[in-house]
């Protein structure tokens, strides 16, 4: 019972915008408090002595709220993340994955979403302490930050497939 409890639910605001991801007890909370509706539910269910409910996989506000969301901090796991786990370099996956400085920490590059990129350990090795053009390894991409909707995106797993139509991922069934 209780992972169920944890499964991870989409919030979106009474205009539909894409707020947070939460856990399905807050979703029942707030459900209860009246505060939200469900949109997308699980197919299993939570009972209790007076309801059984399915589980909501996407609720909405009922009321609007003025809210910016935070930027997404700059983590190994976030940057990984951006880049699929795939070397921009050689374009590899499935192997180790290390961080890589466009321009050089030595050479006053800083530790920025536009300045790191996922790299395998043998192109970070072969790149060493020079630039994508020095070493002759061009990036598959340019990097940069990314916007919270791609965030959202990303966090989208099979058993999540309701959120694509909220996250601009397909188009919602009539």
């Amino acid at each position: 019972m209780d992972g169920l409890l944890n499964r991870r639910v989409l919030v979106l605001n009474q205009n539909y915008q894409p707020l947070t991801i939460t856990k399905t007890k807050r979703a029942v909370a707030l459900f209860m408090d009246k505060k939200v509706e469900i949109l997308e539910k699980y197919n299993e269910k939570i009972h209790s002595i007076n309801f059984s409910l399915n589980l909501p996989s996407v609720i909405r506000l009922t009321k609007y709220i003025n809210y910016h969301p935070k930027a997404i901090p700059l983590t190994r796991k976030n940057l990984l993340r951006r880049d699929s786990y795939i070397c921009q370099y050689c374009a590899v996956k499935n192997k180790p994955m290390t961080l890589d400085h466009i321009i050089p920490k030595q050479r006053g590059g800083k530790e920025t979403w536009e300045n790191l990129v996922a790299a395998c350990t043998s192109c970070n090795h072969k790149k060493n302490n020079r630039t994508p053009k020095e070493s002759n390894m061009p990036l598959l991409r340019k990097p940069k930050k990314p916007s919270m909707l791609t965030y959202f995106q990303q966090s989208v797993r099979k058993k999540q497939d309701a959120w694509k139509p909220y996250l601009f991922m397909e188009q919602l069934k009539n």
